[in-house]
């Protein structure tokens, strides 16, 4: 089995990064691949409504001015996806919302590529806002059919500066709770 973790952070290995690895930490224990994929840097591009991918049904965006159709190969060839994005304006960034809605409709365009794998949402704030983040990145995974696994709160930590999240002992908690969640749910869905 393997997950592959997406850090949609403008940083890498910062916050949200931290918190991805965190959760990897307890699937990893479980004999459980792990792939953390960073989008700093990357310049992914928002659907072109084009109707390209409805057309040639090939599980690809016909757009490949960028690297979205390498990561969504990743998450197809995934078992479980965890999306990651700190908190801007109380929502997710720009290039994490890209890869979302790319995935998103190619995955639909093509039999629902998506299904029943397991995903789930991280978020990091410098105070408020990442409930709206999660909430906005589930939409993608419920309209996917895919299956959530909670934690004891919700999949968030707080931090502003890199490295600021893990002094947060109830978030990193939340996060090994949430791996744990994920590792049972991918083997009694895998068994």
């Amino acid at each position: 089995m393997k997950v592959v973790g997406i850090n949609g952070s403008a940083r890498k290995d910062g916050n949200t990064a931290i918190l991805i690895k965190r959760v990897f930490v307890e699937l990893e224990k479980e004999g459980i691949e792990t792939e953390l994929i960073q989008l700093a840097g990357e310049k992914i591009r928002g659907c072109l409504a084009c109707m390209k991918c409805l057309e040639n049904k090939d599980k690809r965006c016909s757009n490949d001015s960028d690297s979205f159709n390498m990561y969504f190969k990743k998450m197809l060839d995934a078992d479980g996806i965890i999306l990651g994005s700190p908190t801007y304006f109380s929502d997710m960034t720009p290039e994490m919302k890209a890869l979302i809605d790319r995935a998103g409709y190619v995955s639909r365009a093509n039999g629902d590529l998506l299904k029943r794998k397991v995903g789930a949402a991280v978020s990091v704030a410098r105070r408020a806002g990442a409930i709206h983040t999660i909430d906005s990145i589930n939409h993608l995974f419920f309209i996917s059919q895919m299956i959530v696994p909670g934690s004891n709160y919700w999949n968030l930590g707080i931090g502003r500066e890199k490295g600021e999240v893990e002094a947060d002992a109830e978030g990193m908690q939340i996060m090994r709770v949430l791996g744990e969640n994920m590792a049972w749910l991918l083997k009694k869905i895998n068994g």
